[in-house]
């Protein structure tokens, strides 16, 4: 009788490596208790800085408009109130268009590992020329957290994140190529 080739060999526990996804862990697998208290971590956290985002761009919007006439702030309020409302379905469409081409090829785990790296590199640079854009953008400040909202919920009411459905769908390929499950 032949040997089988090491991907044909099961691992100690009979089924392949579950891979552990950013901010998910391993808890997406089995959706239990663990990962809606993850998702709801992942729900506070971005209604937080939402909630100090809209705070800092209403601040900052409120002094950049305060020298200015009654008449002038009143219409510029206005238009604010309109552009915000168009803002936050804008970007609740952004994300969910995102999230459908995510889905129609989504990463495998270790993409998913690695684009977090990649933004966790990014960030202070981003933060650093934030900074100057901020004055540039406090006169529609108001409009661009609008936008963030409206994606932060549209991020939140997702059921599945597409770095999960790559994950699910390398694992499937893990088992059916190496024969390590038999479900």
């Amino acid at each position: 009788m032949a040997s089988k080739a090491s991907s044909e060999t099961r691992p100690a526990g009979g089924r392949a490596e579950i891979p552990s996804l950013p901010q998910l862990g391993t808890t997406w697998y089995e959706h239990g208790v663990r990962y809606w208290l993850r998702r709801a971590w992942i729900a506070f956290g971005l209604l937080v800085v939402s909630a100090l985002l809209v705070f800092f761009s209403l601040s900052l919007y409120d002094g950049f408009t305060s020298e200015w006439s009654p008449a002038a702030r009143t219409a510029a309020d206005w238009v604010q109130i309109a552009g915000s409302c168009i803002a936050v379905v804008w970007g609740w469409l952004k994300q969910r268009r995102d999230h459908r081409a995510g889905l129609l090829d989504p990463p495998g785990p270790l993409d998913s590992a690695f684009a977090r790296r990649d933004h966790n590199r990014r960030t202070p640079g981003l933060v650093a020329a934030g900074r100057g854009l901020l004055l540039v953008l406090a006169p529609v400040m108001p409009m661009v957290a609008a936008w963030c909202v409206g994606w932060f919920l549209a991020h939140l009411t997702v059921r599945e994140y597409p770095s999960e459905v790559g994950a699910r769908r390398w694992l499937e390929a893990q088992k059916g190529r190496s024969g390590t499950y038999r479900g």
